[in-house]
């Protein structure tokens, strides 16, 4: 069956071509920042400026920090505070020393108020010292291929020897909002902790309604900086600026930019194939992609669809075996394919028996 499958198969090109039009491209924003980028959630770069340059990240950091901790804790232990703890210069939660908050409410405090006691105190329960935690977080940047990143303490504080670029801070906020605890905590807009409010620093929650998540980050050596993560009709969008006078605008210009360019397409929706069927119950037997292939399309690209299918098939057919595969071409370069598969059985068509008439 596979052998006559394979010989008799034919090759045909579908082409769609999915051109908008060209008036409705607008130009890209140019922001205020020395180094942004945009990408989607699976890392297709969108927009980038100066994105490989090695920076200063201030309390981006703290991504690092909390995506650490949570993978090397459970969200209600316990921690007690120590004098080590208290005191870090910068922005603070105010924990003082004999005090006891569980691993949640520190990394409230890291991601919403931005605490560097709240860093110190997890990188010490975590792994002992801030230089065993650095270490950790160093391991971390590498296995998310963060190749142009040094971490050298928990919270941001300046170090020639702490920095990070735009992408690979993009790389770092597209995985830990994978993470559904930290997903949670960074998209809180407030809370109470022993009495003390604690609220987001990241505005864009409140400016940008697409926003579900971000940290911000300010020294005067780094400027400030910002990486925040917005959601719209299934797309989710990370954006990182760096050393940006204007980066709530930055952000909200790119996002709105590149809503408006791109989004994700079914580039096989409605796809369907007949195949004649030799001695089975019905004459067709109906070939359809095996799974849905979401793209990230703009409207300049030309998109068609390469299939490979046989000319026709022996019954019975079985629902959802393979009958052929679909490729799917962009701008002429194969982007990505998948198995056409039999969306119903074709049952083998049995002989009438024959009656005696003598």
């Amino acid at each position: 069956m596979l052998i006559i499958r394979k010989i008799l198969s034919l090759l045909a090109v579908i082409c769609l071509l999915m051109h908008l039009d060209p008036g409705a491209w607008a130009e890209q924003p140019c922001p205020s920042a020395q180094s942004a980028i945009v990408i989607t959630s699976d890392g297709q770069t969108v927009y980038e400026k100066n994105a490989d340059v090695k920076s200063l990240i201030a309390s981006t950091t703290k991504l690092m920090t909390a995506i650490v901790a949570i993978e090397n804790t459970e969200l209600n232990e316990l921690v007690d505070i120590t004098e080590e703890c208290c005191n870090i210069e910068g922005s603070s939660m105010y924990l003082e020393a004999g005090e006891r908050y569980t691993v949640k409410e520190l990394l409230q405090g890291l991601l919403l108020a931005s605490g560097n006691d709240a860093a110190q105190a997890l990188a010490l329960y975590v792994a002992g010292s801030t230089e065993n935690f650095a270490r950790l977080m160093n391991e971390k940047a590498k296995d998310l291929g963060m190749d142009s990143s040094s971490f050298e303490n928990p919270h941001g504080l300046d170090d020639e020897n702490h920095y990070s670029t735009a992408r690979d801070l993009a790389k770092l906020m597209a995985y830990c909002m994978e993470n559904e605890s930290f997903r949670e905590i960074c998209s809180t807009k407030s809370c109470l902790i022993k009495g003390l409010t604690l609220v987001n620093h990241n505005k864009l929650l409140d400016m940008y309604p697409d926003c579900i998540g971000g940290k911000t980050g300010y020294t005067q050596a780094a400027g400030r900086c910002l990486a925040s993560c917005c959601e719209r009709k299934g797309l989710r969008l990370i954006c990182v600026t760096l050393s940006a006078p204007d980066d709530w605008n930055d952000h909200i210009k790119l996002y709105e930019w590149a809503f408006s360019q791109f989004s994700l397409r079914n580039a096989v929706e409605g796809q369907s194939f007949q195949v004649p069927v030799i001695s089975g119950t019905e004459k067709y037997a109906e070939l359809v992609p095996s799974e849905e292939m979401e793209l990230l399309l703009d409207g300049s690209q030309a998109i068609s669809l390469q299939v490979e299918y046989p000319r026709f098939v022996f019954a019975p057919v079985n629902k959802g075996e393979t009958g052929g595969t679909i490729w799917v071409i962009i701008n002429g370069k194969t982007v990505g394919s998948c198995p056409l598969v039999y969306d119903r059985d074709v049952a083998l068509q049995l002989p009438e028996e024959e009656t005696d008439s003598g």
